[in-house]
């Protein structure tokens, strides 16, 4: 394709631009509830203090994972939900409905306090987790589905980006909050309410785009589809680069239907080559969740008070400084290693130092105790601190973005919005799952927390990696072949055969433009 400059896919960008505003929501609201929950006044507020003043930690830490998992649970059933929804109606409305949702959960929260107790906030989390869950869903496969293949990989990269963006701003607003306002409902509605922010610019945004092409052509509206390519690609309709595009979508897509005639649903997950796409999406996502990185982001300041940043403005200040490094980390990858590196290599690569790190963090925490009340932390804390800010530059380089751009590569047009929607509830599952434990296992596990993380980055991690396929470089409708759901002899002939027909086409229109000239 004709490069026009630098801006060529600048509508591309644009549109993940607001369609990830989503995906800060998602970090944000992620990150944002331990840090609102471990708050002195919120504490007092909603009866997790003992009697005599002091903190009950069994409350507090059952408050707490409630607050971060029943987000989970309603992401969980939000994954699920959006895929026939996507599917009827489309990326583009599908996103801005669940939008909605995800503000009506926000508001919620934030009116929480009062004679409108915890289960204003538990309602709120788990209808803003059914609008987050979708969004992270479709988001992705909206994206996925408009990008040329050349820069998929760092487009869609910026999922990641969002994310760790998100989380960055909860720790700091949290940081905030804690450093000048002590008591209050806004020690809660400050944090809860500034949610409402990225909704609206996403809402509004989301009218600014165009609906995917791919999922057009799925559903037969072809010239819709083709108006949609060329207006991403900034090229003319008749445009012989997009018209092979066009072709190849429209071959993979008559495959598809071939393929599942008779079969409906049964065949998306079983049908050739497609079971082993959503046995990827799942595991790459178990793992994903178990390799320690959520653990971090969710209850960063209990992890480093664990090890030995005591008081709330020094954890606090320590997890911001973490989102910070995790930002950096990530734009840098996605921006300029993504698309040459390789899925596989940053995945092995990310996973081997992840597992080195932690193995680190829990021998030096088993050797040099932090002391109970130190002031200042101790050096061997601030070695911990270190080691935490280089294994999230190594998360950043692979299984933190890389997840989401593997399985939005992966899955053909007809069955994207199940395997996405399949892959995100798996990660929202194992999210709930582990945003409950993690409280239990950093107070009764100590050191060997580190251990267990390190042991599933290297033992599980690093090896997955080097069982799956590499897809850098290579279209959507290539991935049919990879996984063996048509050979490489039988896609060249139906894309020459719809290349065919578009150019007869083409003529034809043009046959009759000159006769309307004429007359």
């Amino acid at each position: 394709m004709a490069i026009q400059g630098t801006f060529h896919n600048i509508r591309v960008y644009w549109l993940a631009f607001v369609v990830y505003w989503g995906i800060v929501l998602f970090g944000y609201d992620t990150g944002i509830g331990g840090g609102v929950v471990s708050m002195n006044y919120f504490k007092e507020h909603f009866g997790l203090m003992n009697p005599d003043g002091t903190p009950n930690k069994k409350k507090a830490n059952d408050v707490s994972s409630n607050v971060v998992s029943v987000l989970q649970a309603g992401a969980f059933f939000g994954a699920l939900g959006s895929a026939p929804i996507s599917a009827a109606i489309g990326r583009r409305w599908t996103l801005f409905a669940f939008t909605l949702v995800f503000s009506l959960g926000a508001i919620l929260q934030t009116v929480a306090g009062g004679s409108r107790g915890l289960g204003y906030i538990y309602a709120g989390r788990v209808i803003a987790g059914i609008g987050i869950g979708a969004i992270s869903a479709v988001a992705p496969a909206f994206v996925s589905e408009c990008c040329p293949k050349d820069v998929r990989g760092r487009i869609t990269g910026l999922f990641q980006i969002m994310v760790a963006v998100g989380v960055m701003l909860s720790y700091f607003i949290n940081l905030g909050v804690g450093l000048h306002i002590k008591t209050g409902p806004n020690v809660w509605r400050i944090p809860f309410g500034l949610q409402l922010a990225p909704a609206g610019i996403m809402a509004f945004g989301l009218l600014t785009v165009k609906e995917s092409p791919r999922w057009l052509a799925s559903k037969g509206r072809i010239d819709e589809a083709i108006t949609n390519l060329a207006y991403l690609r900034k090229q003319d309709v008749d445009d012989e680069e997009v018209r092979a595009e066009m072709a190849e979508i429209e071959a993979a897509i008559q495959e598809e239907r071939e393929a599942r005639k008779g079969l409906g649903l049964r065949e998306a997950f079983f049908g050739k080559g497609n079971f082993i796409r959503f046995v990827i999406a799942v595991v790459i996502f178990i793992l994903q969740q178990w390799g320690g990185q959520n653990s971090v982001n969710y209850y960063a300041p209990q992890i480093f008070t664990s090890i030995g940043y005591t008081g709330t403005s020094n954890s606090l200040l320590a997890s911001g400084i973490y989102g910070i490094v995790k930002v950096v980390a990530t734009a840098l990858f996605v921006f300029l290693l993504v698309d040459s590196l390789g899925r596989k290599l940053s995945l092995f690569i990310s996973s081997m130092g992840m597992g080195i790190l932690f193995f680190i963090i829990g021998a030096l925490l088993k050797t040099y105790p932090p002391p109970a009340h130190a002031v200042n932390p101790p050096p061997a804390s601030k070695a911990m601190a270190a080691m935490l800010y280089l294994y999230v530059c190594f998360y950043s380089m692979g299984w933190g973005p890389l997840p989401w751009v593997y399985v939005s590569d992966i899955f053909p047009t007809r069955t994207r919005h199940y395997g996405l929607a399949t892959a995100s509830a798996s990660q929202w599952l194992f999210n709930f799952v582990l945003s409950k434990v993690t409280p239990t296992l950093v107070s009764d596990l100590g050191y060997k927390i580190f251990l267990m993380f390190a042991t599933i980055n290297i033992g599980a991690m690093a090896t997955f990696a080097l069982l799956i396929p590499e897809t850098k470089g290579r279209s959507l409708e290539e991935m049919d072949i990879i996984f063996g759901s048509v050979s490489a002899d039988q896609r060249q002939a139906d894309i020459s055969k719809r290349e065919q027909a578009l150019e007869h086409e083409k003529n034809e229109t043009r046959s009759e433009r000159s006769v309307d000239n004429k007359v």
